[in-house]
């Protein structure tokens, strides 16, 4: 089956382009000229990951990003900007944007950025439950049976990915990862995607259980190294 993806941009030569050249690499493309109709399109057809511009009249990409994961929708999303601020690049990261392109941009960068993103959702594992003790760290227990993540007691929304990415980290407690060691432990060692994109999935899961991303205390950077999972939420790491 081919994939499908909708391109959600309000400049015409841009959907045309991209459109033309994503069906000549055998994908199935449809397009939307605003945000505001996007949740009912969804109703209609489910595509395989959402192309969606940052800047457009009436609703934007972010907010429409935002209502989107507020009802609980993961479908993959890139986002396209013309602007070269930092601020709207980390905010679409935060609000659950998979990846983000700066335009102008080659079209073939956005096709091997789409490749990707539907490259490590598709290949996430899907566990049987683990008969397996409860992991408690910080204000969090992570229920290996359930698949589930709670803070004080209050469920916790994690998708599958998180999941599949706070287990290792609680596996190789207090040992520094390396990005290419995290993706091969994902998506196992054939994976060929960009070592680069594990630092998105880190992110939305700092966003999860830090309460300052900026400044992490359970899954902090070892300069030049990768990542390290501290359960205490000490600054002392080990180099494992």
């Amino acid at each position: 089956m081919a994939t499908q993806i909708l391109i959600i941009d309000d400049d015409p030569e841009l959907r045309d382009l991209l459109r033309d050249y994503l069906t000549r690499q055998g994908i199935e493309v449809s397009v939307l000229h605003g945000a505001a109709t996007l949740e009912r399109r969804l109703e209609l057809e489910r595509p395989d990951l959402i192309v969606l511009d940052l800047m457009m009249p009436g609703v934007d990409g972010l907010t429409a990003l935002r209502h989107l994961r507020a009802t609980g929708d993961d479908i993959p999303v890139i986002m396209l900007t013309a602007r070269a601020d930092d601020v709207d690049r980390i905010v679409g990261l935060e609000l659950g944007a998979d990846d983000y392109l700066g335009k102008p941009f080659n079209p073939r960068e956005l096709l091997a950025r789409i490749q990707a993103v539907l490259r490590r959702r598709r290949t996430v594992p899907s566990a049987a439950p683990e008969q397996r003790e409860p992991y408690t760290f910080g204000r969090f227990v992570l229920d290996f049976q359930t698949r589930s993540l709670l803070q004080e007691g209050e469920p916790v929304q994690l998708s599958g990915s998180e999941f599949a990415l706070l287990k290792i980290f609680v596996n190789y407690a207090l040992r520094t990862l390396t990005r290419e060691r995290l993706l091969e432990l994902l998506h196992g060692p054939e994976y060929d995607g960009t070592d680069r994109g594990i630092d998105v999935q880190v992110w939305r899961l700092r966003r999860i259980l830090e309460i300052d991303p900026s400044v992490p205390r359970f899954i902090q950077t070892v300069r030049g190294r990768g990542y390290v999972f501290v359960p205490d939420g000490s600054h002392e790491t080990s180099a494992g």
